[in-house]
């Protein structure tokens, strides 16, 4: 599925057939919901943006009624992706699935390229998010709450994005294709200096020096007329070069400083030590050896979930582990690991929101750089595996929500999940593999004191060995 709110709301199907919603009050409901995806909004929010603050008597009553209605409108592939969840709902989307989390992804590309002086680099990510762009956001969402929220920060970002794609361009000395955008852009944001000296700069380099000297004496009128100051010293500065003739501005730098000139691209491995003593599951490991084999060869790069249930010490973690150990060569984007606490005893289990951003920062974004927002962090996440072949073991889950939103959204990568529970939610969203863990064997829980105590003596008491392995309920 993909949803579009960078112009009228459109909802795609896998098929690439498109539809809106008829109803008004639908689009609101299912734009609230895709602005915070994978964040359960509360129904008394979700009720405000309906009706734009002006609450009906029982609205979260007819709320409910809205949200089957929309169900029913979006067919059973998309309905399947909006849960009720405490304290209202929530809708499950990978980052790719709307163009406004693809957006602020790329806007955010573009930036950190253009600081690195990665031009190309730079300039493709602006032009791909500004593609996404097909008019106002929101276009056909009656709220005012919305637009209100939402629509200056996008439009910001778009403003962004086509200053940050100039100065790429300017590097890359296509100055020629600027000028007419450039025009069109002073024109239109007639307060943006930064415009307005690349404007002057490609008119300058285009060997149109009176039109480059016009144009500052254009931004001047704009900004004495309307906010009575002066230029900034950047864009004086510029001026007074332009005036001098000096030829330092004539040539951009040659060539595009990408970065792999800086330090590489961090590989986290991630993974806890494996036990020393492990024992048996041969026909466990023989199954996840197979998922493996089946994703290689029906798809590479294939996402694999293989939900690992099992009650409390059966062995889960140490049987994913010891195989994520055995596989990691295949895996040469590296190993992502977290602990989610599910079931401990504290009740401080992680939140998706904490265990992104320890792999962001494994991934090696600064804190400084992260994203505001749980849905926001997530496409910056997914993003950053894109392309990547890594193998991620989510340990502990509690349940299918928290494992959730730190599933890829694209191809390369292979997800371990361990849990009491079934995680059957997986199974049936996500096409996991279950794989359920009972306690060992008889055979394996003997080999297991034998590799603990020694051969000799487990051989000569065998009698002790069954009762050890009786009162321990053969759990490892």
């Amino acid at each position: 599925m993909r949803f579009a709110l960078l112009g009228p709301l459109v909802v795609a199907g896998d098929s690439g057939l498109q539809a809106t919603l008829a109803g008004p009050r639908l689009r609101v409901l299912l734009a609230t919901l895709l602005l915070h995806a994978d964040t359960p909004v509360p129904a008394h929010a979700l009720a405000e943006a309906v009706w734009d603050g002006q609450l009906p008597p029982a609205a979260i009553q007819t709320l409910r009624s809205y949200v089957r209605r929309l169900r029913r409108a979006l067919g059973p592939q998309a309905a399947a992706l909006i849960e009720a969840r405490d304290p209202g709902y929530l809708i499950r989307l990978a980052g790719a699935e709307l163009d406004v989390l693809e957006f602020e992804t790329l806007c955010r590309q573009a930036a950190v390229a253009l600081r690195a002086a990665a031009w190309s680099q730079a300039s493709d990510a602006a032009t791909h998010a500004l593609e996404l762009w097909r008019g106002a956001p929101l276009l056909d969402v009656p709220s005012r709450l919305l637009h209100d929220e939402i629509v200056p920060r996008l439009d910001q970002l778009r403003v962004q994005a086509l200053e940050d794609r100039a100065e790429a361009d300017l590097h890359l000395g296509r100055h020629e294709r600027l000028v007419p955008q450039l025009r069109d852009l002073t024109v239109h944001h007639p307060l943006r200096e930064r415009f307005h000296a690349q404007l002057m700069l490609a008119l300058y380099r285009c060997s149109r020096r009176a039109e480059a000297l016009e144009s500052y004496r254009d931004a001047r009128r704009a900004l004495v007329g309307e906010l009575g100051i002066e230029p900034g010293p950047d864009l004086r500065s510029l001026h007074e070069r332009v005036l001098a003739g000096d030829t330092g501005l004539l040539t951009p730098p040659q060539g595009d400083t990408a970065p792999e000139s800086g330090p590489p691209a961090p590989v986290p491995r991630q993974l806890p030590a494996p036990v020393t003593h492990f024992t048996g599951r041969a026909e466990e490991l023989k199954a996840l050896d197979g998922l493996l084999d089946q994703a290689a060869a029906e798809m590479a790069g294939t996402v694999v979930i293989s939900a690992i249930g099992g009650t409390a010490g059966v062995g889960k973690t140490a049987l994913a582990v010891h195989w994520a150990h055995r596989v990691a060569h295949r895996f040469p984007g590296g190993q992502l690991y977290v602990n989610l606490g599910g079931f401990d005893p504290s009740g401080s289990a992680v939140s998706p929101g904490e265990a992104i951003r320890g792999f962001l920062a494994a991934l090696g974004v600064p804190s400084d750089r992260f994203p505001s927002g749980l849905a926001a962090q997530a496409g910056l996440y997914r993003s950053l595996l894109a392309g990547r072949r890594m193998l991620i073991l989510l340990d502990n889950a509690r349940d299918e929500q928290q494992a959730r939103p730190l599933l890829p959204g694209s191809q390369g990568c292979l997800v371990l999940v361990t849990s009491r529970s079934q995680l059957a939610g997986l199974a049936a969203a996500e096409n996991a593999s279950l794989l359920s863990l009972d306690v060992l064997p008889h055979a394996e829980a003997r080999q297991l004191l034998a590799a603990r105590l020694g051969g000799q003596r487990t051989a000569a008491e065998p009698g002790a060995v069954t009762e050890i392995t009786d009162l321990c309920a053969r759990l490892p």
